[in-house]
């Protein structure tokens, strides 16, 4: 029997003169090559492989104004009254309850309804006022205050919309996922805005995935294409030259015609499952999963080299720095995939159980070391995108999943704060230089303009070309604030 295999597996490589088929590097399975790319194409999800919908064709429903998305993620919650979004009242009345002050009223219960459902949790108000651990300075031709801690991103404030008044309704980590899906933690999951991208567009470059998660993922969710199938899930990358695929090279030594052998083999018995299962849309998947694996092994390596780029250019993205070198060496990864066509990039920056950001204690260095590490990298990579043309067509957002609480938790911390926090866009078709929406004299409720996460997906979706309403899957249907509403003040 062996034999037989053996013969079958030389007769197809035979009939390849000897080169790797398209399909020949699935004997990395066996070569530990198993799980690359989209190895959760593997993990049973009978709603995606019987499904009954004709998917999109690849083409944008109406002219886009840009084709790639970095999205950069600050897990754990970054405080925007020491960011984005400055508001000098809290030092003003430091060491003060709220209740005490002037603007008693923002903890009316029946101001916001969001109130009611996050405030009785674990995390709460903090109503004892803690002055801001920073300060800011006017940017730009507008004059946008920016934190100190941001100083080679606050260069940018003409390149950026910021919008000061978005909020969620999970007041624990579990809002990482509610950013990226819409849905709050207890609610049915729905597929992340880089699945929906990754499912509604079609490729860019066939050599490299179209949606790249860089950087440890939280706890939160690792399936991004959820109900639409793990073939929109993001491919995991991690930016090291020396080693950017995990299971990329055979475990052990394996010799040209060991695996000449092995391919020609699998060959075979791809075209047989082919002939006897030609129409199960969950076995394509899989096939074409592991196909782009085998290309990534030539492309991705190429892309993360750096060995062609200039120092001044490594410099930028502060490569010479230890406290950034990580942070940089991703971003500009994240520029060179924008390059050569990779649709979506994430970059989780702070990933695992809370995140880095999550400063519940000694706030004043949480959020010093961790700005440090970001800051120059994202100013290098606006510079960078801009200079090479590459800004108008790639939207850049900064986000994370809430703010923290105008109020002190212990002595020296900041709790989690859904009701108010800000994100910022630069990029394909967003405004320069605006700053959208308010919060109150605290920043502790968005009360101008204000925009629930999904406003976000639906402000990139448009500029992508994309209507979600026509990316619904039948049978499932969204809510209309899963959809959001594209943020038409920041649009260009």
């Amino acid at each position: 029997m062996t034999r037989n295999l053996i013969s079958i597996g030389a007769a197809a490589s035979a009939s390849d003169r000897g080169g790797r088929g398209r399909r020949g590097f699935l004997a990395d399975l066996g070569l530990g090559f198993t799980g690359l790319a989209l190895g959760a194409m593997l993990h049973r999800d009978g709603k995606a492989s019987t499904a009954a919908w004709t998917p999109p064709d690849g083409r944008p429903h109406f002219p886009p104004r840009a084709k790639s998305v970095i999205w950069l993620f600050m897990n754990g919650g970054v405080s925007h009254i020491e960011s984005f979004d400055p508001k000098p009242m809290v030092t003003k009345h430091a060491g003060k309850s709220i209740g005490d002050t002037p603007f008693a009223g923002v903890l009316d219960p029946q101001k916001l309804s969001i109130e009611r459902r996050v405030g009785a949790g674990a995390h709460r108000a903090r109503t004892t006022l803690y002055p801001l651990q920073v300060g800011f300075r006017r940017h730009g031709q507008a004059g946008v205050e920016v934190s100190d801690w941001f100083p080679h991103v606050a260069r940018h404030v003409d390149r950026m919309s910021i919008v000061r008044s978005m909020w969620t309704t999970d007041n624990d980590h579990g809002a990482q996922g509610q950013f990226h899906t819409g849905r709050h933690m207890l609610d049915p999951v729905q597929p992340t805005l880089g699945g929906w991208v990754h499912y509604g567009l079609g490729s860019l470059n066939d050599e490299l995935p179209q949606f790249i998660s860089v950087g440890t993922r939280p706890y939160w969710n690792r399936r991004d294409g959820d109900y639409l199938g793990p073939a929109y899930d993001a491919v995991p990358l991690r930016i090291d030259p020396a080693d950017p695929l995990d299971f990329g090279r055979p475990e052990r030594p394996v010799s040209a015609a060991e695996q000449r052998v092995a391919f020609g083999l699998v060959e075979s018995l791809d075209r047989l499952t082919g002939v006897e299962y030609p129409n199960d849309p969950a076995t394509a998947a899989r096939i074409a999963s592991y196909e782009l694996a085998y290309r990534m092994q030539a492309s991705v390596p190429g892309v993360v080299d750096f060995s062609d780029e200039t120092e001044e250019t490594k410099r930028l993205y502060g490569l010479d720095q230890p406290h950034c070198s990580e942070f940089g060496m991703q971003l500009l990864a994240a520029r060179r995939f924008v390059e050569r066509g990779v649709r979506f990039i994430q970059i989780q920056h702070g990933g695992g159980a809370a995140g880095a950001w999550d400063a519940h204690s000694a706030m004043k260095a949480n959020h010093e070391k961790n700005a440090l590490s970001v800051d120059q990298p994202i100013g290098g990579l606006l510079t960078d995108l801009d200079r090479r043309g590459l800004l108008d067509e790639t939207i850049v957002v900064f986000a994370t999943e809430f703010g923290r609480t105008p109020g002190t938790e212990g002595a020296d911390g900041r709790d989690h704060h859904p009701f108010a926090f800000s994100v910022w866009l630069a990029g394909g078709g967003i405004k320069r230089g605006v700053v959208h929406g308010a919060t109150d004299e605290l920043g502790y409720h968005a009360v101008e303009n204000r925009h629930y996460v999904t406003d976000i997906h639906a402000t990139i979706l448009n500029l992508l070309g994309l209507d979600s309403r026509r990316l619904e899957v039948p049978g499932r249907k969204r809510l209309a604030i899963d959809h959001g509403a594209a943020i038409r003040e920041i649009i260009a």
